[in-house]
This record gives structure tokens, sequence and C-alpha cells, in this order.
């Protein structure tokens, strides 16, 4: 795997490293996110980007009928509308297939066990329960929502459209968030009208694939934080044997993320990838704090808040490690059919 950018790479990287540096703050998130969508005419690449670009729209593309397509992602792709993925608390990483088996369906609740129930109602699908920790959830015009179906013994996991803005019944909550942790929110839906997305098969499948993406993404994302933070750590410190051993982890969780970029079909790989991305994260953001001055600290905490709530939402660390060994196949076992992680003794 040949890993090095070409100069035409280097130059939109800078680009976009200039733009996403002086559009980060406050108020100018959101023309930001409209400057980029408009401008690259893609998915929105905002403050929810992960919410959006990466979590909702590849469902929606993947699993949506070619009217929800084509009706709900010209809106997305310019930026006119964001989406957000609503599964039941604490569920999303084995949803994702990042920190466990997403076949059997047990992670969405129903039936006795919480979470969103769907039934069928006099002009369609209603959708009744609560989904915590569903991130940009509070804002978001469109919700893709995880739910339970067909009763306790026979049901399945289907996904359905919820139009936030039109929705009788749905109420949401942002929760309660360090600053530089990604927003969060609790929705309750009291008989909330849903339109099945597709056709309600390959779901599994797909959130896989979803999930393999969105540890890409994570782990890119920490492995860049990680490195403006070792550089401003080497800097000003002078513990060069510790901060030798904190660059060498963030070149090997580097090595990791564009590894599983380049096999998006490896199902431990993401999850690696991202464990060892959030462990290089936090090492730097410690020797950023080791090192003193203020801009250098405050970006180190907001670090660690970051790498805290992503735990919370993808796995900790520990449990992506444990599934990506046993999807691997090291001690005796090996990962099914290479996309949501069902696995087969050998």
């Amino acid at each position: 795997m040949d890993a090095a950018f070409t100069a035409e790479q280097d130059a939109i990287r800078r680009t976009l490293n200039e733009l996403l540096i002086a559009g980060v703050a406050g108020e100018r998130r959101r023309e930001l996110w409209h400057r980029l969508a408009e401008g690259l005419e893609r998915a929105p690449l905002s403050p929810p980007l992960l919410a959006t670009a990466v979590l909702a729209a590849p469902l929606i593309a993947a699993l949506g009928s070619e009217e929800q397509r084509a009706t709900l992602l010209p809106d997305i792709a310019a930026g006119r509308s964001s989406a957000a993925l609503a599964v039941s608390g604490g569920a999303l990483s084995v949803a994702l297939g990042l920190t466990g088996d997403n076949t059997d369906g047990g992670w969405a609740g129903g039936g006795r066990s919480g979470g969103v129930q769907a039934r069928r109602g006099e002009k369609g699908w209603v959708l009744y329960g609560q989904a915590e920790q569903v991130l940009d959830g509070h804002g978001a015009d469109l919700l893709l929502v995880a739910a339970h179906t067909g009763g306790f013994a026979r049901g399945r996991v289907l996904l359905f459209l919820v139009r936030a803005k039109d929705a009788v019944g749905l109420a949401r909550v942002r929760q309660a968030a360090a600053e530089d942790a990604r927003p969060q929110a609790t929705l309750q839906l009291r008989y909330v009208e849903g339109e099945l997305l597709g056709s309600g098969e390959g779901v599994a499948e797909a959130l896989g694939a979803v999930g393999r993406a969105v540890a890409a993404v994570l782990a890119v994302e920490a492995v860049g934080a990680a490195e403006r933070l070792l550089a401003g750590a080497a800097a000003r410190a002078g513990g060069r044997a510790r901060l030798a051993e904190v660059y060498a982890a963030v070149e090997a969780a580097r090595s990791a993320a564009y590894r599983t970029v380049w096999h998006p079909a490896d199902v431990g790989g993401g999850a690696l990838a991202l464990a060892q991305g959030l462990e290089a994260l936090r090492a730097a953001a410690g020797e950023a704090m080791r090192g003193g001055g203020g801009d250098g600290v405050r970006e180190a905490q907001g670090c660690f808040a970051r790498v805290a709530g992503d735990e919370v939402l993808f796995g900790p660390v520990e449990r992506l490690r444990a599934w990506a060994v046993e999807v691997s196949g090291v001690f005796g076992r090996t990962g099914g059919d290479g996309v949501t992680g069902t696995k087969e003794a050998v």
C-alpha cells in the first residue's frame, strides 16, 4: 500500500485546512457547511459532517427507494438539509458493527427491551419509544430511526424516515456536554409517523458498511489532531524520549487509519484503526497538557473531551480492540461475511 499523497492531494489538504481553521468558530459553522457543500457539490462537510454525510446519507443511498433518494439526497448534497441516525441509547457501536455482531437486531431494543418500536397504523407506520445519544439529533431536519417491528419473538429492525419539522409527537432535548464534544440529543417519539426506508432489506449490511466508514473518518481525524498536539508539545518540551514514544503511537495509528481507508471491507480493521487513533490522540493530548502553554492546553482539553465522547458513542478502546480480534480469527474465529461481523467457528 502506497500511502504517499500526490502533489494535487497535498494542495487540496492545504486549502481545506485553511478553510476549516478559519470557519470553525461559532455562527460561522453553518455558513462553512453551505460553502463547502456548494463548492464541492457533495454531501455537506460541516459541523454535522459525521451525522449527515457519513452516517445518514450513505444509508439513504444504499437502502432508500429511487423516489426517496431523488427526493432527499439533492438537498443533503447542497447543504440545505441535515440528517441524523437515531439508535436506542448506548447501542450505536454495535449497530454499526464496531463492537459486536449487528445481525440479530437485539441492539435496537423493542419488545421487552425498550428502545424504539414501530407498528402499522391507519395511515402507515407509527413509531414510539426513546433514543438517547443521537449525534446531532437536536437540530437535524431528517431523522433515520432504527425501530424494532413485529413483536418480541419474531421481530426485526427496520429504518424509518422522520421529517422532524412536521413530526407530531416528536420531542428532542439536547444533552449537556463539554464544549468540544460532539452534540447529542435524546429523542422521544409518541406515535410519530414514519416512512419505511426502502424495502426494509439489507439493514445490517448497510449499517456495517457505514460503521467502517465512520471508523475510518474518526481514525483519520484523531491522527490529524494528535499530530498537531504533538508538534506543539515538541516545540515547547524537553522530554524527547517520552515524545518519541507518542510519535511512534501516532505513526502507528496513521498506518492503521490509512489501511482501513484502502481496505474498506475489512471488518476488524476499522475498529482497530479507531481504537489506535483514539489512544494516540489521548497520549498526544497528555503531552500537550504537560508541556503547558495556553492554546496547547485548551486544545488538549478539547481533545480529551472529544475522545471521551467518541468512546461513549462508538465504543471504548478496549471493546473496539476486542471485537477487532474476535472477527480477525486470531484466536480461532473468523469474521463471517466481511460485512457485518457475523462469526463462525473455525
